[in-house]
């Protein structure tokens, strides 16, 4: 876009938004990760962030919205508010509110633990969630089930591995190992109720907003067990000794949790390699020589 064109569109988005003009003071470009463009825009009536892409349609930053305003209502974290989405001229777009990023502390990441904990027991009678959404760039299927084992196989660690196939990702030896491990799931993985979980809880969805106050970003929420979104955090570096010890305090994980966790981290490198490539299909082929040989 010409910077005549970027101007129009982000104050027709925040027209939208607030039913009046206002006047767009400055706006700076900021990392929207790999799927979208992003900018925070500077108005007399605050601070707004703003991402949109033209590949996607507009449900796919609707799903985004319904999610935070999900989590938001369980009254346990603090997530943006939800300015407004749609399409303009042929781009989807999310506005949300603007938060500055801040440092880390031990306190935060305790903080953390205990408000996840929380998350956690917000529960229902179903796996899954009325409505699909998305990870990332991919649809995610949330049809609802009463059965942990299967809803993680058929609509978790399946699609995914059928998509990699599709894609000439995986071999179809390796597609048939996958079998081999679903017969084994309900052996190897505890049944709980299911948790209200973020989706995509690595340290990049994960904002210190104001002094030791986490706020959550980016969700691809179901009602899944918990133990899924604890292996999640560890995936890609973790969130530090004080996180997991304050999660443990206030919603303490059933024993073996370590010896299991790699087959629930099996959904997001399945998600990676689909997103990304092949370099994430050795942390999958080392799970799968580990449980099936």
């Amino acid at each position: 876009m010409l910077s005549t064109d970027q101007d129009e569109f982000f104050e027709q988005i925040l027209f939208r938004a607030l039913g009046t003009s206002v006047s767009l003071k400055r706006f700076e470009f900021l990392s929207g990760g790999c799927i979208n463009m992003a900018v925070r825009l500077d108005t007399e009536e605050g601070s707004f962030f703003l991402k949109w892409n033209e590949s996607k349609a507009p449900i796919f930053f609707e799903k985004e919205a319904q999610g935070l305003e999900q989590l938001a209502a369980t009254g346990t974290f603090r997530v943006p508010r939800v300015g407004g989405f749609g399409e303009i001229a042929g781009k989807s777009y999310l506005l949300l509110e603007y938060f500055n990023e801040r440092y880390k502390s031990a306190q935060f990441f305790e903080n953390l633990g205990r408000q996840l904990a929380a998350l956690h027991r917000h529960t229902s009678k179903n796996f899954g969630l009325t409505e699909d959404n998305y990870i990332g760039a991919l649809e995610q299927q949330n049809n609802p089930s009463t059965n942990w084992h299967e809803f993680f196989i058929e609509k978790r660690l399946r699609p995914q591995a059928g998509l990699a196939y599709y894609n000439g990702l995986i071999s179809l030896e390796l597609l048939k190992r996958f079998d081999l491990l679903y017969d084994k799931i309900p052996q190897l993985l505890p049944t709980e109720a299911p948790s209200l979980l973020h989706g995509d809880l690595w340290s990049g969805n994960v904002m210190a907003t104001s002094i030791d106050i986490p706020c959550l970003i980016d969700p691809a929420i179901y009602y899944g067990n918990r133990e899924v979104e604890i292996a999640f955090t560890q995936l890609f570096g973790g969130f530090g000794a004080n996180f997991y010890q304050s999660y443990e305090l206030h919603f303490p994980m059933e024993k073996g949790f370590e010896k299991r966790k790699d087959i629930y981290n099996l959904y997001p490198l399945l998600v990676h390699t689909n997103l990304f490539g092949k370099s994430y299909l050795q942390g999958v082929t080392k799970v799968l020589d580990y449980f099936v040989g």
